[in-house]
């Protein structure tokens, strides 16, 4: 078998999950996923502005699956361009990251406990409303909860639909904001493009290939086999038949 080769089972597992996403997209049982994923939307912009030397006033997520991070951005076109852009570059590298440690490395427990840490620290240093707080505890309990007490089957379960949910919310989420007129005017790429020459549709096109870049690369990683130790090369004699 070639080493480098994709992992069938992974990828018809892959499929299946995306479609049973598409399938239960407007089910309420999905609607905690959804605002996991635009926390993971803004919780990219958060950390951008803490990276370019900004700082962060609040984070808020809406019942309408909208959400919000108010900043304070350095002046300066990288600094902006760094900040506006994280949102959905980031949210498809946070969906690359859980794929990877959920399909590749069978981070089982460690994902969703690092996800209790990560809803934690957010309710607690910008979480300024009842909502938003609300959510960060109720989830991040219930990840915390599930690390520590669901049996490894059911851990692991939960894992592969949320890495894989969160993949394709980052891919409707570009759909939904980038490639529609009305609500593109009022996106990241129009914030952008009224503080730069840029117009937002680059800046749509833009966000949307490098996405679908690092989302593409990280499938492809995520369903790789993995590669044998080298334990030495062993010779054997030939055999007759």
């Amino acid at each position: 078998m070639d080493m480098g080769a994709i992992h069938p089972a992974r990828a018809a597992l892959l499929v299946g999950l995306l479609t049973a996403g598409v399938i239960f997209w407007t089910s309420p049982i999905v609607y905690p996923l959804k605002l996991l994923a635009v926390m993971g939307h803004e919780t990219g912009h958060a950390v951008a502005a803490l990276l370019v030397g900004g700082s962060v006033d609040r984070v808020s997520l809406r019942a309408d699956e909208s959400g919000q991070c108010l900043s304070r951005i350095p002046d300066g076109f990288v600094a902006k361009t760094v900040v506006y852009s994280a949102g959905y570059v980031g949210s498809a590298i946070i969906a690359v990251l859980l794929l990877v440690l959920t399909y590749r490395f069978n981070a089982r427990r460690w994902m969703l406990g690092l996800a209790c840490v990560w809803l934690g620290l957010m309710g607690l240093f910008y979480a300024r409303d009842a909502f938003t707080l609300a959510f960060c505890v109720v989830v991040g309990a219930a990840f915390g909860a599930g690390a520590r007490w669901l049996p490894a089957g059911a851990v692991g379960a939960l894992n592969l639909f949320i890495a894989t949910f969160t993949a394709l919310y980052s891919v409707m989420d570009l759909k939904d904001d980038l490639w529609n007129q009305a609500i593109r005017a009022q996106s990241d790429a129009q914030l952008l493009a009224n503080v730069t020459i840029v117009p937002a549709i680059v800046w749509a096109v833009t966000w949307t290939v490098v996405s679908g870049a690092v989302l593409l690369a990280g499938i492809a990683m995520a369903l790789k086999e993995p590669r044998p130790r080298n334990r030495g090369t062993t010779l054997r004699a030939p055999i007759e038949t």
